[in-house]
């Protein structure tokens, strides 16, 4: 079996203007990390255009049309301060989230054991009916509504690794019992959610902050301790994670301290745990991460446990 790379070039032209930490040189600098020879064997697709009914399970269908109908024909449109959009940001969503439900087909077809989805804009901060910290749809409760709606699936688990808490994502399952949604993040920080008290309709979500400045030992305790521990006994039938890279030691929005090899440990923990519960399946995406080398480095880590499961 074998690993899916989905990307798509559409995805670099969302553009959400000069300066902006989450510019489309990220997507360049995956790339150019996975060109190396171990990558070779890495399957690649192109991201498809994602049909907006899918992504109306997630997401009200008049919102959906709101964002789609927003984005500008030329110039720059905000849908706050952090969130802006050009005129091919709409296509560049469309695809984000068409490569997690592609992805979640091609592994629930047994055609590889994995996938990693490089896309962008990222999905976890944007809420049912509210874009934001540069999050237009949220694209793995996307791909976690479709995986129920499509494939018959009750219990999916999304853990989130990003320095920012995934709070679209958390609102978004905060009462589906049959969701599960572990995060590790660093608090205080945008946006300002994740405490340990926020546990869900039916103890479904699991957040672990992180003080600043802590580092691998802080989170690696948190993972063995809290987050796999949890995850196993919720016992999935499929893993998404929201694989974000800004909790490294070199990334400028953050205070985390992680080092290259702690993204590599949480991936083959992660795919251990899905080899005892869910037949290996997992599908991952991109969310943040923002010094360019840090980011290339993190997702060679990630995909390379990925590829080797």
């Amino acid at each position: 079996m074998t690993t899916i790379f989905y990307s798509h070039e559409a995805c670099e032209g969302h553009d959400p203007g000069p300066g902006h930490p989450e510019c489309p040189a990220r997507l360049a600098a995956v790339g150019e990390a996975l060109e190396a020879p171990e990558f070779a064997n890495l399957e690649r697709r192109q991201a498809p255009l994602c049909d907006p009914d899918r992504i109306a399970l997630a997401h009200p269908k008049a919102y959906v049309e709101a964002v789609l109908s927003n984005i500008p024909k030329e110039g720059y449109a905000a849908f706050d301060g952090d969130t802006v959009v050009s005129p091919g940001s709409g296509e560049a969503a469309l695809r984000a989230t068409g490569a997690l439900v592609a992805a979640a087909d091609a592994v629930m077809a047994g055609e590889a054991a994995n996938a990693f989805c490089a896309v962008r804009p990222p999905g976890h901060h944007a809420e049912a009916a509210r874009a934001m910290g540069f999050c237009l749809f949220n694209n793995v409760a996307v791909a976690a509504m479709h995986l129920r709606d499509r494939h018959g699936l009750r219990r999916i688990a999304v853990v989130d690794f990003d320095v920012h808490h995934g709070n679209g994502t958390q609102a978004i399952f905060w009462n589906e019992a049959d969701f599960l949604f572990a995060s590790t993040h660093q608090m205080p920080l945008f946006p300002g959610s994740g405490s340990a008290s926020e546990t869900g309709c039916a103890g479904n979500i699991v957040n672990v902050p992180l003080a600043p400045f802590a580092g691998s030992v802080e989170f690696r305790k948190a993972m063995e301790r809290e987050i796999l521990p949890a995850v196993s006994e919720f016992a999935p039938e499929f893993l998404l994670v929201s694989a974000g890279f800004d909790a490294h030691k070199e990334d400028p929005l953050a205070n985390l301290n992680f080092q290259d090899e702690d993204f590599a440990w949480v991936t083959r923990e992660l795919v251990d745990l899905a080899g005892r519960h869910c037949g290996g399946r997992i599908v991952s995406t991109l969310e943040g991460g923002y010094n360019l080398s840090a980011l290339g480095r993190g997702v060679a880590a990630h995909v390379r446990a990925l590829m080797a499961a």
